[in-house]
């Protein structure tokens, strides 16, 4: 193998050098892409984007960075945002035309929401928690003491956190007169209405949940809005851990998530989704994925922590950790349930013949297929 200072587009007889002008540091990021295996084949189109690439929304006291339609075409049906709020920073009361699925990446953060049956759900989460808030139903986002870092999922592909629906803009741009109507007191007490949106702002750390929550109704949600995942356990396997938290663990949730920690040299087994597209965070560590799809084609992708990978329903993949350090990955799915069909499952479960006719396996290849799940492989 080639060293990443060498790094060159040939494999024996096939490419040549590429002398430059070359952008030395991309190529080494991504030498799958560079340099791809021999088989890939066709035109899948591309499959990543790196929040490092995407624009930066600066401002007082947090920022948000957006991956949607626009950054990578080929993820339609879902798009995300990374967000970053310092301690007491509120992201303003507002609500989405889009589902919001979200995971804390860092620090401690306070969720706020009031749904259409007016019930009310306040809560803390820390790293690994979740909350999911349906498409038009309001609500806030806060940072606690030390602020919080989160991840944004939401289930169309053209979202943007620049279209979000605001109380202040709301507001803003109803008649004074109308306001006042609606409230049944004179529009004079409505004047310092800010003219524009807020959006992401600072305020005071907030008092204790227990405290918050004393102040409000006592009409919790049938479902809470949010879900503790940072208290389940994951599954150990071979080459690392999985843990799927969709709705059989939050009943609130209409999007499923698999978090896996893959070890040096392991493996997410070679598989597809049936019914669901698949989102991909990367946290840390290094990855190559290759998805396949119909009529011979096939791409190579590499992944480093702040890329942002897509797979389309039913196309066959595997993620591979190809780095000496844990490689974590969230991978969120447009559906309630997880659901994946597994290449050595399906073949271990077909008649041997079938199987050995296709393939033509020795006897070696079909002892080594597997009954049981292995969702990461060594």
């Amino acid at each position: 193998m080639q060293k990443p200072t060498d790094l060159q587009p040939i494999r024996g007889s096939m490419g040549a050098t590429d002398l430059g002008p070359r952008n030395l540091l991309l190529d080494q990021q991504n030498p799958d892409v560079f340099l791809p295996p021999a088989t890939d084949i066709g035109s899948i189109p591309n499959l990543k984007f790196s929040f490092g690439m995407a624009h930066n929304r600066l401002e007082d006291g947090g920022w948000a960075r957006e991956v949607t339609v626009r950054e990578l075409p080929a993820a339609t049906t879902m798009a995300g945002v990374n967000m970053k709020l310092d301690s007491g920073v509120v992201r303003e009361l507002h609500w989405h035309k889009e589902a919001e699925w979200a995971y804390i990446l860092q620090g401690q953060v306070r969720l706020t929401v009031v749904d259409q049956d007016r019930c009310v759900w306040v809560d803390d989460l820390g790293p690994g928690d979740l909350w999911f808030v349906p498409a038009g139903i309001p609500h806030s986002i806060q940072g606690l003491e030390g602020g919080t870092e989160f991840l944004l999922v939401f289930d169309d592909g053209n979202f943007s956190e620049n279209e979000t629906l605001l109380i202040t803009e709301f507001m803003a741009h109803m008649p004074p007169e109308v306001i006042a109507k609606n409230f049944g007191i004179s529009a004079a007490h409505f004047a310092n209405i800010p003219k524009s949106e807020k959006y992401i702002f600072r305020m005071p750390v907030p008092e204790p949940l227990e405290t918050v929550r004393a102040q409000l109704p006592a009409a919790p949600p049938k479902y809470p809005y949010t879900w503790h995942g940072s208290s389940k356990q994951p599954q150990p396997y071979p080459g690392g851990t999985a843990k799927v938290i969709d709705a059989g663990d939050f009943p609130a949730t209409a999007m499923a998530a698999l978090v896996m920690d893959i070890e040096p040299g392991g493996m997410r087994e070679l598989h597809w989704h049936p019914d669901a597209d698949e989102w991909q965070f990367y946290m840390t560590g290094q990855a190559r994925m290759t998805v396949f799809d119909a009529t011979a084609k096939a791409r190579t992708f590499n992944y480093n922590p702040g890329d942002v990978g897509f797979v389309p329903r039913t196309l066959g993949h595997y993620i591979e950790n190809i780095g000496d350090t844990v490689l974590k990955v969230v991978n969120v799915f447009n559906t309630p349930r997880y659901q994946d069909v597994s290449l050595n499952n399906w073949m271990a479960l077909t008649p041997p013949a079938l199987i050995r006719g296709h393939l033509n396996l020795d006897d070696t290849a079909m002892k080594a297929l597997r009954l049981e799940r292995s969702t990461i492989v060594r």
